[in-house]
């Protein structure tokens, strides 16, 4: 049983009652591990295929599994090609809550390392824009690269504190989560550390600052529009109370109830759902708001598209490695990327933008390189190396080895039939482009 401290087990013995003891108890057990499944890249059959283990449904998104498997999630062929997500499952009720849909513009305010940010990108099947936002740019890295590895190739990613980026965007999205950066406690088992630094002056802080990325966040929600508000900590002041604060400051907004059953019902009477240990996740709080008052989006549009020669030479280079008819894509340039951009953006300058859409080629003097994730958005390449999913072969690409190949030019590195990266091929070998930061060691 690992060592908590005394005044939150007094709150939650106040907060649980007679349920106290089996709450306890759950710390004498190891934590929930799963994964979610990138509808972007597999389906669920072609994933349990792709796994050396089993999977169990989870009850907090239809994609969320728990997973009894005590290797490292982050080394399998299969995370690498972005088949799945490693999230603790209860995590995914924030989004099944926020119920994005293709074709919409949504806002994940409080985004890295990107699991939410993934799920809603998977439920958006490419359509529509997604906006990703982690104000820590330490944090910003993690973000990019998974959005990048599960293919989602209609995100922005932005690197600005909420008072910067909201007022920029008023009135634009459809929906908003703001996952808020919290005390933690439903990170108790997972990771301990979070214990150390527990207290109730950090709890009380948390709900100061969680109230003012909601005044923030409610500038960005068009009328009619969701914003969606969660936490993985249990305390009052930073869920229920925040709530109250919110809606009491915010009569444009009104509380809904979430149509789902995972957890339990809130301590407010219907203002959200909490989710405990004793009920298969680690411990979260999802609510959920409507914008019922009128918000005017004054947003400029994106003009700043690649033409000329160069966007033609980018055109005739994605035709090439990926058939099929890629005319009417828009195309920007940033220092020498070249980007394929979401549709219908708004204008990006002062919002500490990182990266508009996917990273296609690198410009080097007279040529075009093909970059990694160009690859990982793509669906069918015209050149393929299909290696199996368990053998030697993918396990020595993934720590950059060559690799015996016939034919010759950029061809796709797949495992059962999703790409995983590239390289390129010559004189029957192939040599390897897999990103050296994305690596297996040893």
């Amino acid at each position: 049983m690992m060592s908590l401290p005394e005044e939150f087990l007094s709150r939650m013995k106040t907060q649980l009652g007679s349920e106290f003891p089996d709450f306890l108890d759950c710390y004498g057990r190891p934590a929930y591990r799963g994964v979610r499944l990138n509808t972007l890249k597999c389906g669920v059959g072609l994933l349990k295929e792709s796994l050396p283990f089993m999977l169990t449904a989870s009850p907090f998104s239809r994609f969320s599994f728990y997973a009894d498997y005590e290797g490292g999630f982050g080394r399998l062929p299969a995370h690498h090609a972005g088949m799945f997500y490693s999230q603790e499952p209860s995590a995914s009720s924030a989004v099944t809550a926020l119920d994005p849909k293709p074709g919409e513009r949504i806002l994940d305010l409080c985004a890295a390392p990107g699991g939410k940010a993934t799920q809603i990108a998977g439920a958006m099947e490419g359509k529509g824009l997604l906006w990703a936002n982690e104000p820590v740019r330490q944090r910003a890295g993690a973000l990019l690269s998974n959005l990048e590895r599960m293919g989602a190739v209609n995100a922005v990613v932005s690197c600005a504190y909420p008072q910067r980026l909201c007022p920029g965007l008023a009135g634009y999205f459809d929906r908003v989560l703001v996952d808020a950066p919290c005390s933690g406690e439903g990170m108790f088992r997972r990771e301990p550390r979070t214990i150390e630094e527990w207290s109730p002056e950090g709890v009380r802080a948390c709900a100061k600052r969680q109230l003012a990325i909601l005044d923030q966040a409610a500038l960005t929600v068009k009328e009619g529009g969701v914003l969606v508000y969660s936490t993985c900590t249990f305390s009052y002041e930073e869920n229920e109370g925040t709530v109250k604060c919110f809606l009491s400051a915010h009569p444009e907004f009104i509380a809904e109830r979430i149509p789902h059953e995972f957890g339990r019902e809130d301590m407010a009477g219907g203002l959200g759902r909490r989710i405990y240990p004793m009920e298969g996740g680690e411990g979260h709080f999802v609510a959920r708001f409507r914008r019922v008052g009128e918000n005017i989006c004054r947003a400029g549009e994106y003009r700043d598209l690649l033409k000329g020669g160069l966007a033609a030479q980018a055109q005739r280079l994605l035709e090439e490695l990926f058939p099929g008819d890629k005319s009417g894509l828009g195309l920007a340039r940033a220092g020498d990327k070249i980007f394929l951009l979401p549709e219908k953006l708004p204008e990006l300058s002062g919002l500490g933008v990182l990266r508009a859409g996917v990273e296609l080629f690198e410009v080097r003097k007279d040529r075009l390189e093909p970059l990694h994730g160009a690859f990982m958005c793509h669906g069918p390449c015209r050149n393929t190396l299909e290696l199996p999913i368990d053998g030697p072969e993918i396990l020595a690409y993934l720590r950059g080895e060559e690799l015996d190949c016939e034919g010759g030019g950029y061809t796709a590195v797949c495992v059962n039939g999703v790409v995983t990266g590239f390289g390129k091929a010559s004189g029957g070998r192939l040599k390897n482009r897999y990103p050296k930061g994305l690596r297996n060691r040893g």
